[in-house]
């Protein structure tokens, strides 16, 4: 296990800013939330493993969560993009659930699997979660955001 990875914390705690955030017209706006991240380093074949534990301005139920998850759905799935799973999330009920060898690959790489969601002492939520590290994470996301800027004719 390494337990320092260069600049890995700073781009946790800030990138999810701005992908939760919004655009006005003229300018990104980003996320009004706080993140704390740790980052270690463990040798799997694909996948990132992050465990996360989640306060909200409202107390939310490990139901409702799930429920929220399960449920969400974004613009990339409404328009069927090639790419594009059919779900972003792909929430896991098992206690073993989710691992990198067995979840990375949900919806080809595409999907965020979500596991052990439960109660926390601290915030309220914690839970764990797995994404393809480079189908998702890099090269897959390029891909699926060329082929939105395709079909919103922003490409010359």
């Amino acid at each position: 296990v390494v337990p320092y990875i260069s600049s890995e914390e700073d781009k946790i705690e800030s990138e999810p800013c701005k992908i939760l955030g919004g655009f006005d017209g003229s300018q990104f706006i980003e996320a009004p939330m706080n993140i704390s991240a740790h980052a270690n380093r463990v040798p799997v074949l694909d996948g990132h493993t992050i465990t996360c534990s989640l306060k909200f301005k409202k107390k939310a139920t490990v139901e409702e969560v799930e429920a929220a998850l399960t449920g969400f759905r974004s613009e990339i799935q409404d328009l069927k993009l090639p790419s594009a799973p059919a779900s972003l999330i792909n929430v896991r009920t098992e206690a073993d659930r989710p691992q990198p060898r067995l979840d990375r690959m949900a919806g080809d790489g595409m999907c965020v699997s979500v596991g052990r969601v439960r109660e926390c002492p601290v915030f309220g939520i914690r839970l764990v979660l797995v994404v393809h590290n480079t189908i998702m994470g890099a090269a897959g996301n390029a891909i699926l955001n060329a082929e939105l800027a395709k079909v919103k004719n922003l490409l010359p």
